[in-house]
């Protein structure tokens, strides 16, 4: 796959000395007779098979986890520019390790709805906007088969390039969605829709592949769709993190009568907000950096300032590192703690990297970060610091890292943290936890929040279990945890809730 997509990027760059847009029209228009793209206004297709937590895999080595899909339906609108998404998954015969709410429990319904330049996903009768996803749901319509089609002939730039890919004389037409993304789409010797990619901005990979593959058409009502639709998100070139979701159609109805998505109030009034910073003391020279739904935790040592967590993105990441700075003002960071390479723990490592900080991480790490997350490529959707910033790291190795694979100690004489690896997880396989001796405090990620005061304690996970026991194990005398998620509690708290009355 990794050849076959090298192949079609050289496809790609040829396609500045290709044929004439007068020549891509009459491509389109083909395939368009071909497959009934010229009086579909909707499209309903339903089906199952199985979606995965993107950045969210077992280990930096690791595909994304997979559940099963038992159903699922979605309509387009494509005058209307909206799409409702409607599935049910389960863990299913997949196994439940890495993040993205694995192991589930039970069933889960997702509904995510886009329409015109307004997101949401609904949940039971809540509208929860989702405006950071409007764009991306918006370029999915015109990445559907029929969508591409239209989306082409509408553009004034669209070009096309015949040529012969693994044999199969194919066409690939290109052009530019929503005024941004480089869209190219592979044309059959049979008129049909096979492959559509682009590029997407993401946190950790950069410009990140976003490709659907179309496969196995069959004829609906006169309309030709594919019955087997495979995606990915990733970078299959550097990581094999890539398979996003596949559906099997089982049926689909053309031109089907499609309820007119109104917008919720809430939804057409939400925008993104601003980042938010709030930071709370949690001992001498310790402060909690909270303020969203990912936390920082700040540790002020003689010299220097290390940092646990740089969660979600750049944004995120110049926020913190300002707090800080406000906190502790004329001392460095000078190291940066990541718990885990799951992509919103680490989507802010590239702004500490840009200057200077060293990052610990645990030692399975190390590859993926040099190779992929630190790969000094362009970044042309969503440039950060590091990615402009390059030139002056010339001749240097990036970043410095240590790593982590036993007990990992930072002091300066007085203070001292312990960075330790945590055994036996089915979370992620390479988490680490830090430890403060001095104030007996412990700092854990997606292991053990606790609850909110007034709060139902929460259920016993397979994570909880194995935090307890690595605590166990390293003989840690905790007094209070820290969470990356929610906020600080007692340990005797922890304890009772997983029905122990000592450590």
């Amino acid at each position: 796959m990794a050849k076959r997509l090298c192949v079609l990027a050289v496809a790609v760059f040829a396609l500045s000395v290709g044929t004439s847009a007068q020549d891509a029209r009459a491509v389109l228009q083909k395939a368009s007779a071909a497959m009934g793209a010229a009086n579909l206004k909707t499209i309903q297709y339903t089906g199952t098979g199985w979606n995965a937590g993107v950045g969210q895999s077992y280990s930096a080595s690791d595909d994304w986890p997979k559940f099963e899909i038992t159903s699922y339906t979605r309509t387009i609108d494509y005058d209307a520019r909206s799409s409702h998404e409607d599935l049910t998954r389960r863990q299913g015969s997949y196994p439940p390790r890495g993040g993205g709410g694995a192991p589930l429990a039970g069933d889960q319904r997702q509904i995510a709805v886009v329409s015109g330049n307004s997101a949401w996903n609904v949940q039971g009768t809540t509208s929860a906007p989702q405006p950071a996803a409007a764009e991306l749901r918006q370029l999915d319509i015109w990445l559907s088969p029929h969508g591409f089609l239209k989306a082409a002939l509408a553009a004034p730039n669209a070009t096309a390039v015949p040529m012969t890919l693994e044999g199969k004389k194919v066409t690939i037409v290109s052009f530019t969605a929503l005024g941004k993304f480089r869209v190219n789409g592979t044309i059959t010797d049979q008129n049909l829709v096979e492959r559509v990619q682009t590029w997407v901005p993401n946190p950790v990979f950069g410009d990140m592949v976003y490709e659907h593959r179309y496969s196995e058409y069959k004829d609906f009502s006169g309309v030709r769709f594919p019955t087997v639709l495979h995606s990915h998100q990733g970078d299959p070139r550097l990581n094999p993190g890539h398979n996003w979701m596949e559906v099997r159609v089982t049926g689909a109805q053309p031109n089907v009568t499609a309820t007119a998505l109104a917008v919720p109030d809430n939804v057409r009034q939400a925008s993104i907000p601003p980042v938010r910073v709030d930071s709370q003391r949690l001992a001498s020279g310790v402060w909690l950096v909270a303020g969203g739904s990912h936390n920082s935790v700040a540790v002020e040592f003689r010299d220097f300032v290390a940092v646990v967590e740089a969660p979600q993105d750049e944004n995120r990441s110049l926020a913190v590192i300002a707090e800080v700075n406000r906190l502790v003002p004329g001392k460095p960071i000078q190291y940066l703690v990541n718990t885990h390479h799951h992509f919103d723990h680490s989507g802010g490592l590239r702004t500490y990297v840009a200057q200077g900080t060293t990052i610990v991480t645990h030692q399975s790490n190390r590859d993926f970060y040099e190779d992929v997350v630190f790969y000094p490529a362009p970044r042309t959707l969503q440039p950060d610091r590091l990615s402009t910033q390059y030139p002056w790291f010339a001749g240097n190795r990036i970043p410095p890292i240590e790593t982590v694979s036993q007990k990992y100690v930072l002091s300066d004489g007085v203070r001292t943290m312990d960075v330790l690896p945590v055994q036996g997880l089915g979370h992620v396989s390479n988490m680490v936890i830090v430890y403060l001796p001095t104030e007996k405090l412990l700092i854990n990620a997606d292991l053990y929040s606790p609850p909110a005061a007034g709060a139902p304690a929460p259920p016993v996970t397979a994570s909880m279990k194995t935090y307890l026991e690595n605590i166990r194990r390293l003989k840690l005398d905790v007094a209070q945890h820290v969470p990356i998620h929610g906020a600080p509690g007692p340990h005797a708290e922890f304890l009772k809730i997983m029905g122990s009355g000592s450590n």
